[in-house]
């Protein structure tokens, strides 16, 4: 138990709330933009898109060390401008943002497919603008999916760890997340601290399921 520190929980929690911020908007408009695309270029968008979610994590993070990389032009460009992604925790952000964004890309599409156009026609011939439309109309109505989407990619980012693990790697108190804690735990024969930190996790991924059950429980509800 003296290896036991609450750092990798609180480095995860930022990580994961940063990327879902990400995703959250990059998923959004992304979503409303590719649904209005002809169907062969939706088609090549939504493999583009969706790809992370079919590809093994460690080729996630391949790929993205490959673009981040210090030995890469971007990634150097990067670094000399102060911005480093490689073995730093700001990297966690970006390998769980890349691995999540089609859960809440795919979700989402769902729900803007599902809207009723009728309902932003009306809104355009009242002389709204589609700002206004989209914030006001759209996003409300569908937003039992935008939320679906979300609390499903926040979980994702949570319990990343394939594409972390290569990109930002494992390092106490810097770059430490509870999955790459829990791996580092198990490979140095400490399963106390690997259960520990199992359990948190599937503690914090229930809580957060059982809220979305109980908000949906509530959307029936007041439809009734």
């Amino acid at each position: 138990m003296t290896d036991f520190n609450l750092f990798p929980l609180w480095n995860s929690l930022r990580i994961a709330l940063i990327a879902t911020i990400i995703i959250f908007f990059t998923g959004l408009f992304l979503a409303y933009f590719v649904r209005k695309l002809p169907k062969v270029a939706k088609g090549i968008c939504d493999v583009i898109l969706t790809l992370p979610l079919v590809l093994p994590p460690t080729v996630c993070g391949y790929i993205l060390i490959l673009i981040f990389g210090p030995k890469h032009p971007l990634g150097a460009l990067l670094l000399e401008m102060g911005i480093r992604f490689f073995m730093d925790w700001k990297g966690g952000v970006l390998a769980a943002a890349f691995v999540a964004f089609p859960l809440m890309y795919r979700t989402t599409r769902g729900a803007f497919e599902s809207f009723d156009e009728n309902l932003a026609y009306a809104g355009k011939t009242l002389g709204l603008s589609n700002h206004y439309v989209f914030w006001r109309i759209r996003v409300p109505n569908c937003k039992n999916g935008i939320i679906a989407g979300t609390v499903l990619a926040f979980a994702r980012a949570l319990g990343e760890y394939g594409a972390t693990s290569m990109l930002i790697g494992y390092s106490p108190y810097t770059t430490a997340t509870i999955s790459t804690t829990v791996a580092n735990a198990w490979n140095n024969g400490n399963e106390t601290v690997a259960l520990i930190w199992v359990g948190i996790n599937i503690a914090i991924s229930a809580v957060v399921l059982i809220a979305i059950n109980i908000f949906e429980g509530k959307e029936k509800g007041v439809k009734l």
